[in-house]
């Protein structure tokens, strides 16, 4: 190269003619200039059609008992919105939620109703990020009734009474769009969970590792016999066993089983089923039948028996905090998870319960604990670090067949 400094200037003058006329020239036929500048960097966080929020915004997604409407109800202005269908009349359960989108139907139905309740939390680790976006009714998946709902950035995994399990887009789902990328079956109560950027497969022939496309990598080193019952931890994938709980964890890309037995051998009808926490919590709670309340603490890796006697509801509201059951005469109790003493109790449901309807179902977050009252047509907001004070109710105007609370 010349070391002529007028002909440097020369060249450098050439040069950025040279780029204005490729930019024009990308103009064509559109009318709009090709920017040939760096774009501005967009913030931490940005999620294209969604206003970042400075705190959670949570919602509860209703189903009326009577018409099968969904409803929203937005927890921060109190103000109850219709949103869509949930599959016809007389719809009386099958909910399951993934933080963002409920699936709602009817017990005998054969679809589930999609709803995006727009509001979401996007969890960083060490910081999270709070949106909202307008809510609105998805569309209808085939497949039975959902029995339970789990996703992650990729994929939401829907596993249905029929013992098929549907893997959805995440990123297309939050476009409005339906579509399966895989479908496994797992016959009987196996279970799917999206762990890892994979899928883990509870079934009979053991536990497996899947793409998320549904294709076979691995196997894990540890038996699960009859799975019931599934959910995600801070801690690690939790699967029910007939012999305990079998936790998996990830490291390096490598899966590994260990099983967190239960104390003694308990009869089949008092196993833990369902695991009920609020999100991000390593403590869970599960019906144990007629007996009481199941309580595993993943931390420690230990289980607890509280024997309370049958419960319609249960949930673990945090680590340190306490276990709550809803008993048939509407009382709502509060038991500490490591003495397993009862703290407090709230006649809460209006009586008596209504006959062959919905069950009350409880929804967790960070402060507040919500009750539905299928035969009051109300939703209680209970702090229930506060000895169970109710903080609010809500009127619904309709029986509430199922709920789920998205935005936590």
């Amino acid at each position: 190269m010349t070391g002529n400094p007028t002909a440097r200037a020369a060249l450098a003058v050439l040069s950025a003619a040279l780029l204005a006329g490729c930019a024009r020239a990308g103009a064509g036929e559109t009318g709009h200039e090709v920017v040939a500048r760096k774009p501005a960097a967009l913030p931490h966080g940005y999620i294209e059609g969604a206003e970042e929020l400075a705190e959670p915004h949570p919602r509860l997604v209703i189903s009326d008992g009577g018409t099968g409407t969904a409803h929203l109800l937005d927890l921060v202005s109190g103000e109850l919105t219709a949103v869509g269908a949930a599959g016809g009349a007389g719809v009386i359960g099958g909910v399951g939620g993934d933080g963002r989108f409920a699936y709602l139907s009817a017990l005998n139905g054969t679809t589930a109703r999609v709803i995006d309740g727009g509001t979401w939390t996007v969890d960083h680790g060490d910081h999270s990020h709070y949106y909202r976006a307008e809510a609105r009714d998805v569309g209808a998946l085939t497949g039975g009734r959902p029995q339970r709902v789990l996703g992650d950035a990729g994929v939401t995994v829907v596993s249905f009474s029929d013992g098929t399990a549907k893997v959805l887009d995440r990123a297309a789902l939050e476009k409005g769009d339906l579509v399966e990328t895989a479908r496994i079956r797992t016959g009987g109560h196996g279970s799917v969970v999206p762990y890892g950027e994979h899928l883990l497969v509870a079934n009979a022939g053991g536990m497996e590792v899947r793409a998320q496309d549904g294709g076979l990598v691995s196997r894990v080193g540890a038996s699960c016999p009859e799975p019931r019952g599934a959910t995600v931890t801070r801690r690690g994938a939790v699967f029910g066993c007939a012999d305990g709980a079998l936790l998996v964890t990830v490291k390096s890309g490598e899966f590994t089983g260990e099983k967190i037995r239960y104390p003694g051998k308990p009869p089949k009808d008092d196993r833990a089923l369902e695991f009920h926490h609020r999100p991000g919590s390593a403590t869970l709670a599960a019906r144990a039948g007629s007996t009481g309340i199941w309580v595993l603490d993943v931390a420690v890796r230990k289980w607890r028996l509280l024997r309370t006697g049958p419960a319609l509801a249960v949930a673990a509201t945090g680590d340190g905090s306490p276990v709550l059951s809803l008993t048939a005469d509407g009382v709502l109790h509060a038991y500490d998870a490591a003495s397993g003493d009862e703290t407090a109790t709230a006649e809460l449901l209006a009586a008596p319960l209504p006959a062959g309807g919905a069950a009350p179902a409880i929804e967790t977050d960070r402060s507040r604990a919500y009750v539905s009252d299928p035969a009051g047509k109300a939703v209680h907001e209970i702090d229930y670090n506060d000895d169970l004070r109710r903080a609010r109710t809500f009127e619904l105007g309709f029986p509430p067949a199922a709920m789920v609370e998205t935005g936590r």
